[in-house]
């Protein structure tokens, strides 16, 4: 359960360089980082470019591909997606600088309470212990027309004019993962066999959360995790690593780790869509480590539905073999149990169907 206390405030401007850690960073032994790195996961790479040309071969190896990661782990790594590289290292650029700046400074976008954006300190208001050895910064991004700037508005409002440009970048970027979040699902919609328009549709006006991670260095690795293990709530989260290594997923009882790759986006299924699949789809546990000497960042766009938007299977994913797996439920139903009621784990959903189902 979150709490509502703040034992301690992450200032990683001091703490990067403190030998002894504070024991709310330190997790339980069982879920300690690895004492070696552990062995890369073979994560397929998609051509987007393939795919969306409509060649018979492409879409159908793309969809194959999909089908197998989807089914297994839900980790598949997409390229030749057409975003340009001088917008992703801009953000990167610009993520860099945000958090370089003084802390009193980022705290004019700090997250308040219940709100599920603006920036986050070890998220030291939510909990209490094991907290995540990272600082945060959440953007809503909404791809109704009537809302679509609320990104650049946001830097423009909150930490004033001397944000514009990073807004402008951070606003672009969100289009761009927007595109790309409606183009992979398109994708996953062959692949799993129901209509090509059918989860582009489902998501077209979404209501997505974009997060700049920064993980600073910590002098003790072995005891802290930049994000604890856990399976993503939202429908699909597509990241883009900087050059360090750090993400790790949890596969076949395994840690394995997840190599960068600047011109490939890491995307992967979450809770929302696991349900919308009828549980045919999976999202994996997977976590964060932190190192001693080099600063990590990366950028993740979790696409949400519509907040409104009732998330239940295509009648082609029910059958006598494969019933209904969870209720129908709202995003906003699923976002709220995360941030009043439970920590994001390995078993979100079944504890939220679980919740919803005392709740009605």
């Amino acid at each position: 359960m979150p709490s509502q206390q703040k034992p301690f405030f992450f200032d990683a401007s001091i703490l990067k360089h403190q030998s002894h850690i504070p024991p709310h960073f330190i997790w339980s032994d069982h879920e300690k980082p690895c004492d070696k790195p552990p062995p890369t996961l073979d994560v397929p790479p998609i051509d987007l470019a393939g795919f969306l040309s409509a060649d018979p071969e492409s879409v159908s190896n793309a969809s194959r591909l999909v089908d197998q990661a989807c089914r297994k782990h839900g980790f598949f790594l997409v390229v030749n997606h057409g975003i340009d590289m001088k917008l992703i290292e801009e953000a990167h650029k610009g993520t860099d600088s945000f958090f370089r700046i003084p802390l009193e400074e980022k705290e004019r976008a700090m997250r308040k309470p219940g709100e599920h954006y603006g920036y986050a300190s070890s998220f030291t208001n939510r909990f209490s212990s094991k907290l995540p050895w990272k600082e945060t910064l959440s953007l809503s991004y909404n791809a109704d027309n009537r809302s679509s700037d609320n990104v650049r508005t946001y830097f423009s409002d909150t930490m004033g004019e001397n944000y514009a440009a990073f807004g402008n970048v951070c606003q672009e970027y969100c289009e761009a993962m927007n595109k790309l979040s409606l183009d992979v699902m398109e994708l996953l919609g062959i692949s799993l066999g129901v209509k090509q328009d059918y989860f582009r549709d489902f998501f077209k006006e979404n209501q997505s959360i974009m997060r700049l991670n920064y993980y600073p260095p910590c002098q003790k690795p072995e005891l802290a995790l930049g994000t604890g293990p856990h399976c993503d709530p939202t429908s699909l989260t597509i990241l883009h690593q900087d050059h360090v290594v750090g993400l790790q997923v949890y596969v076949d009882d395994k840690w394995r780790s997840i190599t960068p790759n600047p011109h490939a986006f890491v995307v992967n299924i979450g809770d929302t869509f696991t349900a919308l699949s009828n549980g045919i789809y999976k999202g994996c546990l997977h976590r964060a480590v932190v190192n001693k000497t080099t600063p990590r960042k990366s950028l993740a766009f979790f696409l949400c539905p519509k907040t409104d938007k009732i998330v239940t299977p295509p009648k082609e994913l029910v059958c006598e073999e494969n019933p209904r797996m969870y209720p129908d439920f709202t995003w906003s139903d699923l976002l709220e149990f995360t941030q009043k009621h439970y920590r994001s784990d390995m078993k979100t959903l079944e504890a939220f169907v679980h919740w919803l189902r005392q709740n009605n």
